[in-house]
């Protein structure tokens, strides 16, 4: 009687643990308390917003409209990103196909619309990712998480995406894993005005989502650029 095939292991990944000041960077009150809630009233008035799943077939959960900040708030910003990093210069790629780059993107993502999806963003657009928390007050488990692999036998793979690859599909050759296949390493937890600025190549998610109205469900406006 043949045996069944046994599923293929997945390449392990180098593992750096994400250390703040280094690797990742927590940036508080990035624009004033009015400033933030100016940009969540703006949000929440707009009627443009693209539908991602479970309302289409898109992959990408809950919905998104952009721009989210004006060209004043985002230079603060990106001010702020170039003093974390040490960065000269930060600009948006271009997407391949003339597509566009979801830069400067606010999500917004209920409860039940999506779980955690550990992935990298790809190193061919971006060398730094960055997420602003619009929610005035949301569980601080609606954060953001970054994870490493989680190997049989109770082993603990890596998190980091290396050239020649760009991104995690490419690294394990395979869009599909087991929901096992990666545990929580760090997690920064939701607050209003945190700026949450991290290398694009590290494993991360959203820690987990929250609400089921527009006006209570996870918002945030996520960011990519090059340097």
């Amino acid at each position: 009687m043949p045996q069944p095939r046994r599923a293929a292991a997945l390449p392990v990944l180098p593992y750096r643990k994400p250390t703040q000041g280094r690797d990742y960077w927590v940036l508080d009150d990035v624009l004033p308390e009015d400033g933030i809630a100016a940009i969540r009233e703006r949000c929440l008035a707009r009627d443009d917003w693209v539908e991602g799943y479970p309302y289409t077939s898109e992959s990408w959960p809950g919905l998104r409209t952009m721009p989210g900040l004006e060209p004043a708030e985002l230079a603060r910003v990106e001010r702020l990103v170039r003093r974390a990093t040490g960065a000269q210069r930060l600009w948006v790629q271009q997407a391949p196909g003339g597509g566009t780059l979801n830069h400067n993107c606010v999500q917004v993502v209920g409860e039940g619309e999506s779980t955690p999806r550990p992935h990298s963003d790809s190193r061919a657009l971006c060398r730094y990712a960055a997420v602003l928390y619009l929610n005035p007050a949301v569980p601080k488990d609606c954060g953001t998480s970054f994870y490493r692999q989680s190997l049989p036998g109770g082993r603990l793979g890596g998190n980091v995406v290396q050239a020649p690859h760009n991104n995690l599909v490419e690294a394990l050759g395979t869009r599909f894993v087991a929901p096992d296949a990666f545990e929580e390493d760090v997690r920064v937890p939701h607050r209003a005005g945190r700026l949450l600025l991290y290398h694009a190549n590290l494993v991360h998610s959203a820690t987990g989502y929250c609400g089921t109205t527009l006006e209570e469900k996870r918002m945030t406006a996520v960011f990519f650029w090059m340097a």
